[in-house]
């Protein structure tokens, strides 16, 4: 079942498994760096039917750190599409690109200098922004309160990165509306405590995260790939439970999203979250069952059994692997190569990887 094709809309997927985003902080001026080339072109080479890439900031104040993946310029964008072109050359993995904006999340130190702590402005910090003014913890700075002008603007950004996006040659475009960023503190009460449009009731919550996919979903071409990442509950009494985020996939669902990938926590530091093999499955299974989305389970997805588990309930239509990756790079490759009845023509096309 694992390697069971996929194909979304134009796009083939040799199978299930997506590379899930992960954040390098290694950046050049916004642009993948060597680093970049020699670890997605790795990755790329691992058996997944796509690999996405990290959270990649639409300006320069949406930046988690001064390091991070931007697409705001069209230096930017050319970079992007060397990148692309260059991964493709060797691999049939599909690409994705996952827009996001930190907000009140950003200006932080990178994780290896100084964990979870703000980034001083004599460092490069930057002045934060966020649906209202309250601070992501005692230790970070408060961000300065989005106007109706300035939200107009954020929608702005995320459009103009998707084009670049496209023009970059990327397959799937993710917009990421969790993990306590920008879209994710417009739904949450905890972060959003605003009397207009975009706050209160849980429709004008959600208003943001729906006008911008709806505006990225006229211009993203209908043949490739759309999707989102959800916050399936904040953990936290006072926050998003999972009934706001089945809310939020009906309203998606009929704009048309390809899929549905499913989080939780991150919209204040330290939440109520209990950690264990599959932890996130449930809110995905949720969230598949009422809706009736295409949905993406997620969060220490670690073997094979707990894989072949989700898929044979059918609580996913597919997952995403991260550290495994890292950790046992050719686990999908080995299972191929076991599940495959003409072995040699798999070790053959893998071979340079061993």
């Amino acid at each position: 079942m694992i390697l069971k094709k996929q194909k979304i809309n134009k796009v083939s997927l040799k199978n299930r498994i997506f590379i899930g985003p992960m954040c390098q902080y290694s950046a050049k001026n916004g642009e993948p760096s060597k680093w970049h080339y020699k670890h997605l072109s790795k990755l790329s080479q691992l058996g997944a039917g796509l690999l996405m890439l990290e959270s990649t900031a639409v300006n320069r104040v949406g930046r988690i750190s001064k390091k991070d993946l931007l697409i705001s310029n069209y230096r930017q964008q050319k970079s992007f599409k060397r990148l692309v072109t260059h991964l493709k050359k060797n691999s049939s993995t599909a690409i994705g690109i996952q827009l996001s904006h930190s907000g009140r999340k950003g200006s932080a130190e990178i994780p290896w200098v100084k964990f979870n702590k703000s980034l001083k402005k004599n460092k490069g910090g930057w002045q934060t922004v966020a649906p209202s003014p309250i601070a992501r913890d005692v230790s970070w700075p408060k961000p300065k309160e989005l106007k109706n002008k300035d939200i107009k603007i954020v929608i702005n950004d995320y459009v103009k990165a998707a084009k670049r996006a496209n023009k970059s040659g990327f397959d799937c475009l993710e917009i990421h509306m969790a993990h306590g960023y920008l879209l994710h503190q417009f739904m949450s009460p905890v972060s959003n405590k605003r009397n207009d449009i975009y706050g209160g009731s849980l429709n004008n919550r959600c208003r943001l995260l729906l006008e911008i996919f709806s505006k990225i979903r006229k211009i993203w071409p209908k043949n490739k790939i759309l999707g989102v990442r959800v916050t399936g509950s904040d953990n936290l009494s006072h926050g998003l439970k999972i009934n706001d985020a089945v809310y939020l996939s009906k309203k998606l669902k009929k704009l048309k999203t390809d899929y549905i990938a499913v989080t939780s926590g991150g919209i204040i530091p330290k939440t109520n979250i209990k950690y264990f093999p599959g932890y996130q499955v449930k809110l995905a299974a949720k969230i598949k069952n009422i809706t009736k989305n295409r949905v993406i389970a997620l969060g220490m997805i670690n073997s094979l059994k707990l894989i072949d588990n989700i898929f044979a309930k059918k609580k996913s239509d597919m997952v995403a692997v991260s550290r495994k990756f890292i950790n046992d790079p050719y686990w999908l490759i080995k299972h191929q190569i076991k599940k495959t009845k003409n072995n040699s023509l798999v070790e053959k096309q893998y071979s340079k990887c061993f």
